[in-house]
């Protein structure tokens, strides 16, 4: 097996659709030779670079669904026709089968695998603990022999103030001291005098800085032996795990012994380390009346990328929070994302709590949490909270994630990036002679031929143009929905000469785009002829996503996760949405006039008064007799009228759904016996 750079990435060129069948029978026909036992595969690429690593119970079934594509994941058609080749590793055990599987994704960082977006080393608070002295430092190592890492921490600032907070309350070496550092040396060298090592240094010696100011202990001159320093070593490891309670009550214990013994200078030096204590609780929001030993974990997902925000709860206080941009998004599955981070987050940090409360459920919740128990020495629980504070935290959590997200996608310019590749991306699958960048996309949006209407979206340079949206009334009169005259109505209207002439309408599209398959573009290709315009036009299908373009029967299908499909998806949404308001809108105000005016004893003035009193249909369909009585000016016989009118009102509208799905299961019907009987 080879390694190479996190950077890497298989060549994806021209990709898309369905895997090759012969490629696929072959892998399928090495699989057939895998053994059933747990263990780790890897799948490799053409140039044996491994683009994703899996742990199973039983390796030869799950090998078998990838190539028989009954993985229902978006990214497995793509990955399959990427992988040539693939290796496994048999081991003893499920639990065994993920830790080599964390292991194996840190030393390959696989391109399908979830993963950190920015590799770079996160800063962590070291204790020296094979030391004799053992200091407490900044760092952004993590693996020397014989010293406990907290951590990581996303913002560096907040762990150098961790460690200057903490060296108020517990007098501490630190790393960059250079007495200390000379101490060391001398420790290193002579290792059978750590026994009077304080009476060395207080014999040759040299006070450092931060004895003189109180935050060194110091070892430097001899005033703190190693039992003494040891002490102070456990209470800073105690305060880094969220163990505060502990150390207030030792602080409080010494403090009430030097009183006694009347060393109140000592005491009040106790104090001052307990008042910084509670200035630190001051800055962290109480969450829990209980003490909660948890992590939530909240997550924000863009197409191919997102945000992961760890709230770090000890003794029920929020005693940090850490983000960390993923290299994948809407692209994989969101148990996939989740999985992928807990498991590589937790393989980070030693600081594991009693509980992970997360926003979905594992499916190997069981054994990532044995991995996690083990870990921490103690049982660890992954849980995913329905409702309560966890529930509340883990919102909060989540938006933590997106502004974190936000923040990242300015910084480095994520989305302008992503735009510029979705615009070439699309000019190459469609055949164009430039980047689309003007795309206009149309949508119809009716209710069996009542209030149909259209909408116009455009998207200028990639970014939604919301100033040169249009939407369109149909004034054909129609018995049941039909899409294929309301839309020729509207291409007609929009780019009819005196539209195109109209500097209000914008200039002429670079791409359009119709919600549909084969019919609609075939009906927008008509219109457009009819009319002399030679427009780039291409249908978006809701089902496979697939897109539909004059010149080839065969759809195109753009790679799962790539920036081209995420745009034209986009747009089609866009104006899903755009239509399906104005729709709405028509809808409720019909209904308002057609309901209440029919009403005995409402006239304009009593309809006006309602509205304003309840604001919509929505809510006065809602509203009991009592709250309709209760509008000044409406009787309450004529608030029974109105409410028995509306329950009528109701009643028809669920006889027309019933019927309309009785009919589009008729339909259904036909047309499977028509595809049955080849006609």
């Amino acid at each position: 097996m080879t390694t190479r750079d996190a950077g890497y990435v298989p060549d994806m060129q021209g990709l898309g659709g369905i895997p090759d069948e012969a490629h696929l029978a072959y892998l399928r026909s090495q699989v057939d030779k895998v053994p059933l036992d747990p263990g780790c595969y890897l799948w490799k690429d053409g140039k044996g670079e491994v683009v994703y690593v899996g742990k199973a119970k039983n390796l030869r079934a799950r090998l078998r669904q990838y190539v028989t594509l009954q993985d229902d994941r978006a990214k497995i058609p793509l990955m399959m026709q990427v992988a040539q080749s693939f290796d496994y590793i048999v081991v003893g055990s499920e639990h065994e089968a993920l830790v080599l599987e964390r292991n194996l994704i840190a030393q390959y960082h696989p391109y399908f695998n979830v993963d950190f977006k920015d590799d770079k080393s996160y800063p962590y608070i070291a204790v020296t603990e094979s030391d004799v002295f053992p200091a407490i430092k900044y760092t952004r190592e993590k693996h020397k022999k014989g010293t406990r890492y907290f951590g990581p921490y996303t913002d560096a600032r907040a762990a150098r103030e961790t460690i200057d907070t903490l060296r108020k309350v517990v007098p501490m070496c630190i790393g960059t001291c250079a007495e200390w550092k000379r101490v060391r040396r001398e420790m290193d060298r002579h290792p059978d005098e750590a026994a009077v090592a304080n009476l060395l240094q207080a014999e040759h010696g040299r006070p450092c800085f931060d004895y003189h100011v109180g935050r060194g202990p110091g070892v430097c001159v001899g005033a703190c032996d190693t039992v003494e320093y040891a002490r102070n070593v456990r209470q800073v490891e105690r305060f880094l795990e969220g163990k505060r309670s502990e150390i207030v009550g030792e602080l409080e214990d010494q403090m009430r012994e030097a009183a006694a013994d009347l060393e109140f200078e000592k005491a009040a030096r106790i104090k001052q380390r307990l008042a910084a204590i509670d200035a630190i609780g001051e800055r962290q929001e109480v969450m829990f009346p209980s003490s909660v030993n948890a992590d939530l974990i909240g997550f924000y997902r863009e197409e191919t990328i997102s945000a992961a925000c760890v709230f770090v709860v000890r003794e029920g206080r929020t005693v940090r929070s850490v983000e960390f941009i993923l290299d994948k998004g809407l692209d994989v599955g969101e148990e996939e994302l989740v999985s992928g981070f807990v498991k590589r987050y937790y393989d980070e940090t030693a600081d594991i709590p009693a509980e992970v409360e997360l926003p979905v459920d594992l499916a190997d919740a069981d054994v990532v949490g044995e991995w996690l128990a083990e870990k921490r020495g103690r049982v660890c629980r992954i849980h995913r909270p329905q409702r309560g504070e966890r529930k509340h935290l883990l919102d909060m959590a989540s938006q933590n994630a997106r502004h974190a997200l936000m923040r990242y996608m300015v910084r480095t310019g994520y989305a302008d990036d992503r735009t510029n590749q979705a615009l070439l991306q699309l000019e190459s699958a469609l055949a164009l002679d430039a980047p689309p960048m003007r795309i206009e996309c149309f949508d119809v949006s009716t209710l069996h031929g009542h209030f149909t209407v259209a909408s116009m979206v455009v998207f200028t340079n990639g970014r939604p143009d919301k100033g040169q949206y249009r939407r369109f009334k149909v004034r054909a009169q129609l018995d049941e929905a039909n899409d294929f005259v309301s839309m020729s109505e509207v291409l007609g209207r929009r780019y009819s000469p005196e539209r195109m002439a109209d500097g209000r309408f914008g200039s002429r599209p670079d791409l359009l785009v119709v919600d549909g398959g084969k019919p609609q573009l075939t009906a927008a290709m008509e219109q457009l002829a009819a009319l002399g315009l030679d427009i780039p036009v291409c249908g978006l299908a809701k089902s496979d996503e697939e897109v539909f373009v004059p010149w080839d029967e065969t759809p195109v299908v753009l790679p799962s996760g790539s920036a081209s499909l995420y745009l034209i998806k986009q747009v089609r949404d866009e104006s899903h949405r755009f239509a399906i308001t104005f729709h709405r809108e028509l809808r409720d105000k019909a209904m308002t006039v057609s309901v209440l005016d029919e009403v005995e004893g409402v006239g304009p003035k009593r309809r006006k008064a309602i509205m304003r009193q309840f604001g919509s249909m929505k809510r006065l369909r809602a509203a009991s007799v009592d709250q309709i009585a209760a509008v000044p000016g409406v009787p309450r016989a004529v608030a029974e009228a109105v409410w028995q009118a509306l329950r009528a009102w109701d009643q028809e509208g669920r006889e027309v759904a019933q019927r309309a799905g009785e009919k589009a299961a008729t339909t259904e019907d036909t047309e499977a016996a028509r595809d049955t009987s080849g006609v």
